[in-house]
């Protein structure tokens, strides 16, 4: 995995929660898969799959979404979230010069909901902001997440089918 491209900006809500980042290596796959898989475990819950097809499953499309976003995003920053001295997440970034994608953003269950993703994401939307763009995500229309990007002033502008792409424009969300 390539390092990340340029120095990152000071992400002070991410700072201030305790948040840390790294450039994801090779040797972070086996991790990074073990975060994919463990976005995926509710919706496997309700298969009458077998442990091992499950984690067959998991790894296939982990190896898939990888090699995916490696070539549709060739410059992102591919980032390790730390906390505390212990890998809790990832952070998948690519700068456009009309936008800043955000590629990914996931977090270890244990580490969900105590505020990491609400600071990372205000960060990059301000990033976005003071660099006159707007900040986009792609999200499944399922996603408990989702909740989220809205009360952050993310909106829809355009159905993919099973994800929708949400946008937050400067002077869109309450952020800055």
């Amino acid at each position: 995995m390539a390092e990340a491209k340029q120095a990152r900006p000071v992400w002070t809500r991410s700072d201030k929660a305790g948040l840390g980042f790294r450039p994801a290596t090779e040797a972070d796959i086996p991790f990074l898969s073990r975060l994919y898989a463990s976005t995926r475990m509710e919706e496997l819950a309700v298969t009458s799959w077998s442990e091992a097809q499950k984690a067959e499953f998991l790894d296939m499309q982990f190896q898939a979404q990888h090699a995916h976003y490696r070539k549709h995003y060739p410059e992102a920053d591919w980032l390790v979230v730390e906390r505390a001295g212990q890998d809790i997440g990832r952070l998948y970034i690519e700068r456009w010069p009309s936008q800043h994608r955000i590629i990914d953003i996931a977090f270890l269950p244990h580490h969900r909901r105590k505020g990491y993703g609400t600071a990372l994401l205000r960060d990059l939307i301000d990033e976005a902001w003071l660099a006159g763009k707007s900040a986009s995500i792609h999200v499944e229309k399922y996603n408990p997440a989702r909740q989220l990007y809205l009360a952050l002033g993310f909106v829809v502008v355009e159905d993919k089918g099973v994800y929708d792409l949400m946008e937050c424009a400067p002077g869109e969300g309450d952020n800055l």
